[in-house]
């Protein structure tokens, strides 16, 4: 907790500055984080924190600014010096490599050694200490990092760190791919850290997660600190929310509802995937929102694959409007009007070396085909409408796609479908990775589908975000359905109720 007389700064950083070829990433931060605390660092996608910690990870060299490491001016030239000095740093994509042993993992390039002779005894002695450090005896120093979960990854990128003596962790992101659960352990294990004066440069674009963990928080916009040192309990969200995008944004899940549903588009009956789930019956009508819960492999993103044809059904049948559809196949799913933005929208979704307009036209090319010709102006037509229509920043329709924020990212995933004119829409995890601002416009953007007669399906890993969204819910825990209901007959506890227990309370 910050008290009235604080510990100095561990690490300090002063009108750091950092560009890139037509672009100013970083325009003049300034923070400090001190021993024993977690200092949250907050800001849209774009706004610089991502530069920001790959300067503090010897990644980038800044341009201009200072660092002081413990009151003395450092320079941190290269990944191997922020080790030396004690900042390592846990990026979203966790850096853990899969074949690879824990032990092997944890000190993969400062392998303990004498004379040129691996020391494996001791090798597996430290690394259980570590993971004893970390409340994770459970995890062996001998099991494949392969086999492990995203959770238990995360732990064997933290004692990585640990055995590196680091004084600052740096972490991005770290509960993307986490259930409430092993959130929770998260948690734990972040403030176990912290009493023992470690720091913890959080960053996260989950405000409820701020409020829970954090100390202090610094606001980053266009590159520059907005505000810095704020103590977390003394700083309304709605404030924070302005700081970061510059205007108030309303947290009301997109406005109202279809007051009232269409016909019946996608019916569902006994569907089910070989291992991974049985008997899953539901359908939605044109406007309606079904949002599907659970935990972190329920089996929620693969009902969605299976309706989307990525996977084929071991049994069940898949109505479109009336009429049976065979799944097994995407060309099949998408002629029937079935459109899929998927979790991973980097390496499932995008085309990331194409510019924005091929993006938004991918899956509606038979429209714009000429004579066997594709009529490339008519293509960039619709798409620039999109664009406008979508506010993407920035509106260039040849800019790489790669190049773009998360959130303008799926905005562009979503104009795909709105351009496709799809009848069924199955959103996975459709704010993941996306900050408060871009988020609104998101859920907006749902509920304008739904408006329009668009049938949804969405997967979400946030409670809030499906009961303030879905029209009906389902629970879905071990591969079943354990609860079908209206959202407003149920509420977060009565979520996670159901997928701890995995059996419905009626």
């Amino acid at each position: 907790m910050v008290t009235d007389d604080p510990p100095a700064a561990l690490l300090r950083v002063t009108h750091l500055v950092k560009h890139f070829p037509g672009a100013k990433a970083l325009d003049g931060v300034d923070f400090d984080v001190r021993a024993g605390e977690v200092h949250c660092l907050l800001g849209q996608n774009g706004a610089g924190k991502s530069t920001l910690i790959k300067v503090l990870a010897g990644a980038h060299q800044p341009d201009a600014g200072h660092i002081h490491w413990q009151d003395e001016a450092v320079t941190i030239a290269s990944p191997t010096k922020a080790l030396d000095l004690g900042i390592a740093t846990m990026y979203q994509e966790l850096d853990v490599v899969d074949g690879l042993t824990v032990a092997e993992n944890i000190y993969l390039g400062h392998e303990l050694s004498h004379g040129g002779i691996l020391r494996h005894a001791e090798t597996r002695a430290r690394t259980r200490d570590l993971l004893r450090r970390l409340g994770h005896p459970e995890i062996r120093p001998s099991q494949d990092v392969g086999s492990l979960s995203a959770a238990g990854k995360q732990i064997v990128s933290m004692a990585r760190a640990l055995s590196h003596d680091a004084k600052v962790i740096v972490m991005d992101e770290p509960s993307a791919v986490l259930d409430p659960e092993e959130v929770d352990n998260l948690f734990q294990v972040v403030e176990s850290l912290t009493a023992e004066g470690l720091a913890v440069i959080y960053i996260s674009h989950r405000l409820e997660e701020i409020r829970r963990i954090g100390d202090r928080i610094t606001v980053l916009k266009d590159g520059r600190t907005v505000a810095t040192g704020l103590a977390v309990a003394d700083t309304p969200t709605g404030d924070l929310i302005e700081m970061m995008t510059g205007r108030r944004v309303e947290s009301d899940f997109g406005g109202a509802g279809v007051d009232e549903f269409g016909d019946v588009v996608l019916e569902v009956e006994g569907l089910a995937l070989a291992g991974v789930f049985e008997n899953v019956s539901f359908e939605v009508r044109s406007g309606q929102i079904l949002g599907l819960a659970g935990l972190v492999g329920a089996g929620r993103s693969e009902i969605l694959e299976t309706l989307y044809g990525a996977r084929p059904a071991a049994a069940g049948t898949v109505r479109v409007a009336g009429r049976p559809m065979r799944t097994g196949s995407v060309t099949r799913a998408v002629r029937r009007g079935i459109g899929l933005a998927p979790e991973e929208r980097k390496s499932q979704g995008l085309l990331l070396d194409e510019p924005i307009y091929r993006n938004i036209t991918l899956s509606t090319f038979a429209r714009f085909a000429r004579g066997g010709f594709l009529d490339e102006r008519a293509e960039r037509r619709a798409a620039v409408e999109q664009i406008s229509a979508l506010h993407l920043a920035p509106e260039d329709p040849d800019r790489s796609i790669r190049t773009l924020s998360g959130g303008n990212q799926q905005k562009a995933m979503l104009g795909r479908w709105l351009v496709h004119g799809c009848r069924v829409l199955l959103l996975d995890e459709p704010t993941r990775g996306v900050d408060v601002g871009a988020r609104a416009e998101i859920y907006a953007l749902i509920r304008r589908l739904a408006r329009q007669g668009t049938a949804v399906v969405m997967v979400s890993s946030e409670i809030d975000e499906v009961l303030g969204l879905a029209d009906q819910v389902l629970v879905i825990a071990d591969g079943a359905v354990v609860h079908d209901g209206p959202a407003a007959q149920i509420d977060e506890h009565g979520v996670l109720d159901l997928v701890m227990e995995g059996t419905a309370h009626e």
